[in-house]
C-alpha cells in the first residue's frame, strides 16, 4: 500500500501520438549502405546523443557489424511512443518504465546506460544545509508528482525528520530548464533536477544539498543503481543488438579514457563555458555502469520494491517487484 496519495498515471494523448509519429517519420531516412541498421531515438539535450556521436565519429558501429541511425525525437513521451510502436530499436529511459512495460507483457529488455541521477540544488549561500531545512521552502521538482526522485526525497524527509514535503514545503513542478532558471534568479529556494542540470549549476557555483544516490542510501539501498538504460526489444535482430551493445561499451571506455574523444561532442553538450563542459563530462563518466550484472540486478530489485511500496500502482503499475528477465543477457551486458 502506498504512503502517498494515488495520482493517475499520465495518458498518451492523441496529439502526443501524432507528434511522436510525425517526429519519427520526419527524422527517418533511407540508408544507402546495405547491412544491419539499429535505430536509436534521442532527445534534445539528451546524453544518449553524446554516446551515439562517439560511436559514429569513431566508427564503432561499423567495427561492431552494424550501422547506427540516430532518430531525433521531440520529448520523452514521443520517444516512448516511438519505441513501443517499433519505429526505433532503442531509447534511453528509466528502469521503472522498462519494468512496467515488461510487467504488462511487452518483450522489453534493459541495458544499463547511466547511474548518474541528480539531486537537490540550492544557491551557494543558501541557509538550507539539510533535508530538514526544506521545511517551508519552495522546491522546484522536475518530472511531476510521480518523479521517482521526488518520491524518494519525500520518503527520506519523512524518515529523517517526520517532515512531509508535500504539505510542509511548497513543491512546484515544471521542466528542468525552467526550474533551473528560476533557481538562478532566486525565485525558488531549491530544485530537484536531473544530473546534467545539476552539473551546469555546480559549474556556476551552486551547491548540491543531497544527491539521489545519497537519498537512496539513507533508505537502505547503498548500491549505485543505473536507473537509466537502453530499452531494447527482446525480438530485435540478435546480431544488430549484440553489435549495438558492443559499440556502446566501447564508446564508454573511449570517453572515460581519452579526453580528446570529447572534443567532437562539445557542440551537442551546449556547454556555455569550460567549467560547464568539464562538469558535464565528469558527471557522465562517473555515471558509467561498471558493476557485475548480478550485483546491479540485486540492488535494482531492492530499489524497485521500495519504489513500489512508496509510490504504489500509480508509479510502478501492476509490478510489485522487478520483472524476471528484464535485464539483457550477460553476453550483451558486458
Amino acid at each position: 500500500m502506498s504512503c502517498f496519495p494515488k495520482i493517475p498515471s499520465p495518458a498518451l494523448t492523441r496529439r502526443a501520438v501524432l507528434a511522436g509519429t510525425a517526429a519519427v517519420l520526419a527524422s527517418s531516412r533511407a540508408l544507402a549502405a546495405p547491412g544491419l541498421v539499429f535505430k536509436l531515438g534521442t532527445l534534445p539535450l539528451g546524453t544518449a546523443s553524446w554516446e551515439a556521436e562517439a560511436i559514429s565519429r569513431n566508427g564503432l558501429d561499423a567495427a561492431s557489424g552494424f550501422k547506427l541511425e540516430v532518430i531525433k525525437l521531440a520529448s520523452n513521451e514521443a520517444a516512448r511512443i516511438a519505441f513501443v510502436s517499433g519505429s526505433v530499436d532503442t531509447i534511453v529511459s528509466d528502469l521503472i518504465f522498462a519494468a512496467r512495460l515488461r510487467a504488462e507483457g511487452k518483450k522489453v529488455r534493459f541495458l544499463p546506460f547511466s547511474s548518474s541521477e541528480g539531486g537537490v540544488m540550492v544557491a551557494a549561500g543558501s541557509p538550507v544545509t539539510t533535508i530538514e531545512g526544506l521545511a517551508g521552502k519552495t522546491i522546484g521538482v522536475s518530472g511531476g508528482p510521480l518523479d521517482k526522485s521526488w518520491i524518494l526525497l519525500r520518503a527520506a524527509a519523512l524518515q529523517q525528520a517526520k517532515l512531509d514535503l508535500q504539505k510542509d514545503a511548497n513543491p512546484v513542478f515544471g521542466a528542468p530548464p525552467l526550474l533551473s532558471s528560476k533557481l538562478e534568479r532566486g525565485e525558488i529556494d531549491a530544485a530537484l533536477l536531473f544530473w546534467n542540470f545539476c552539473a551546469r549549476l555546480q559549474a556556476k557555483g551552486f551547491r548540491q544539498l543531497t544527491s539521489t544516490q545519497e537519498i537512496t542510501a539513507s533508505l537502505g539501498i547503498p548500491g549505485k543503481v543505473a536507473l537509466l538504460g537502453y530499452l531494447v526489444h527482446e525480438d530485435a535482430d540478435p546480431a544488430a543488438l549484440a553489435g549495438f551493445a558492443k559499440a556502446s561499451r566501447a564508446a564508454k571506455v573511449l570517453l572515460a579514457s581519452q579526453p580528446e574523444a570529447w572534443t567532437g561532442l562539445r557542440p551537442l553538450m551546449e556547454a556555455p563555458d569550460q567549467a560547464a563542459f568539464e562538469a558535464l563530462k565528469q558527471a557522465f563518466i562517473s555515471g558509467i555502469p561498471n558493476r557485475p550484472r548480478e550485483v546491479e540486478i540485486a540492488d535494482a530489485a531492492a530499489l524497485f520494491a521500495l519504489l513500489a511500496k512508496l509510490g504504489g500502482e500509480s508509479l510502478t503499475g501492476s509490478a510489485k517487484s522487478l520483472p524476471e528477465g528484464l535485464y539483457v543477457d550477460q553476453a550483451l551486458y558486458g
